[in-house]
């Protein structure tokens, strides 16, 4: 089935204009045609913030109890007994300095998740122009800075995501796929939403969840009923 047939298909399970509770939306989804690939199922949340304020921003990290479906491949920076200590908890690569021009002149990113000891900041700083833009650059509100390297790596390869903002206030995430089911998928969508709901700023003023919508990679958006 072609794209365009196939996503025309899909649309006519979902009522314009129409709010879904999550499970029957869930539910909607795994009627849906199916493509060859196993999609992602994604959340869109737009919140009633102003990502332009220090004191508005909203990100954080979740684990999902049921992962992501995806393998997360990741990247550590670390030297001595930390770079040993990331390889032995699974790190797929560790390195230092000497990945420097790899990243900037080779375009390598064949990696998910940056982690960094603190002492190595100062070197992956100078990667910042190339990570930032890619949402790559590690961070200790996300726990990617850190000391702790087996647990951050641990938490990443058990379905560890992280949610931010973007610059028009909606938070993007991947929860699943949709070969998961309805329950596993409700399961992980209810931790997301609780934690972004927890992280909801002391400065936010007025609705906080403007609207909701979930969608398949390359499926019709559903507007979920949050009220």
């Amino acid at each position: 089935m072609k794209v365009a047939k196939r996503y025309a298909e899909s649309s006519k399970l979902v009522e314009k204009n129409k709010q879904y509770e999550i499970k029957e939306a869930l539910e909607i989804i795994e009627k849906m045609p199916k493509p060859k690939f196993d999609e992602t199922v994604e959340l869109h949340v737009k919140l009633g913030v102003d990502s332009k304020h220090a004191d508005q921003q909203v990100r954080g990290t979740v684990v999902l109890p049921n992962g992501t479906g995806k393998t997360q491949k990741v990247l550590v920076f670390a030297k001595g007994p930390k770079a040993e200590e990331a390889e032995k908890a699974g790190a797929d690569y560790v390195g230092g300095e000497e990945l420097i021009p790899k990243i900037q002149n080779e375009n390598w990113f064949d990696y998910d998740v940056i982690v960094a000891t603190p002492d190595m900041m100062g070197v992956v700083g100078r990667l910042g122009k190339v990570l930032g833009p890619k949402g790559l650059m590690p961070n200790p509100k996300s726990g990617t800075v850190t000391m702790d390297v087996t647990k951050a790596i641990n938490e990443i390869k058990s379905g560890k995501v992280e949610y931010r903002l973007d610059k028009n206030n909606i938070i993007h995430l991947g929860f699943g796929k949709v070969s998961f089911g309805t329950d596993k998928l409700l399961e992980n969508y209810e931790v997301i939403l609780n934690a972004i709901i927890k992280a909801k700023p002391v400065a936010a003023k007025g609705q906080y969840i403007k609207s909701i919508a979930v969608t398949t990679t390359m499926g019709p958006g559903i507007y979920i009923n949050e009220k």
